[in-house]
């Protein structure tokens, strides 16, 4: 059976480009579910993510399931910490902050959902999660205490990105953060798409769809929208 990951893999191979959604259970109502479930399957999106750097409400588990009733797409997780978890969607993406030094997103938080993940039936895809400098502090900066590495380094960026790679970390993510004023840089893009052999994931201050197709030409195989959709649910039918 193939697994998500080598879709993702295959679509890489295919020079084809991927688009997830990301829905932070925080900012969804669940009683207007309905209509955001029929613009994300009106959308390009191959994919929907599911998380956030908090997730103070409950809704979870019914989230996941109320998507699944009415759209194909594979539903991975994106949490901020074990209680993030439910065995509802498809699979996981086991994230390690590997651009800071705080070790409870290193590795801590990882350890403690093993014996939760070990219940469930997800796949797990470990990914290198960098935090790159997006102009003002995001939720990532302030949850996990990190610094997010300055956006004029990208050899330093592109070192974090390949020690990933060498850990075997099966994606990497350059993260700007949830609303970020400057998404992750063509430059940076292009360096570590460049330079690195797993798929890349690209998200964080993209707000237009040329912002989308810049990040895709530019070596990004799956760019990650979030705050512009939830914002604007009609994002997809607007132009550039």
């Amino acid at each position: 059976m193939s697994t998500i990951y080598n879709q993702i893999l295959q679509a890489k191979a295919k020079n084809e480009k991927l688009l997830a959604i990301l829905l932070d259970p925080d900012k969804i109502d669940l009683d207007n579910i309905q209509k955001l479930i029929e613009k994300i399957n009106q959308s390009p999106a191959t994919h929907v993510f599911v998380g956030g750097s908090l997730v103070e409400n409950n809704i979870l588990d019914e989230l996941v399931l109320e998507i699944k009733k009415n759209c194909e797409l594979p539903i991975l997780l994106f949490p901020g910490n074990p209680s993030q978890i439910s065995d509802k969607a498809d699979a996981i993406l086991f994230l390690s902050l590997i651009s800071g030094r705080n070790s409870d997103y290193l590795i801590e938080h990882q350890v403690n959902a093993v014996p939760i993940l070990n219940r469930t039936n997800l796949e797990v895809i470990s990914t290198g999660y960098i935090l790159i400098e997006s102009g003002e502090k995001t939720a990532v900066e302030r949850v996990s205490k990190t610094k997010p590495l300055p956006r004029n380094n990208q050899e330093y960026i592109l070192q974090t990105a390949q020690a990933g790679e060498m850990l075997g970390k099966k994606l990497i993510y350059l993260e700007a953060g949830s609303g970020a004023k400057f998404s992750v840089s063509k430059e940076i893009i292009t360096l570590v798409s460049q330079n690195i052999k797993i798929p890349l994931i690209v998200g964080g201050g993209i707000r237009s769809l040329l912002e989308i197709e810049n990040a895709h030409n530019h070596g990004a195989d799956l760019v990650v929208i979030g705050t512009a959709f939830e914002n604007n649910l009609n994002f997809f039918n607007q132009k550039g």
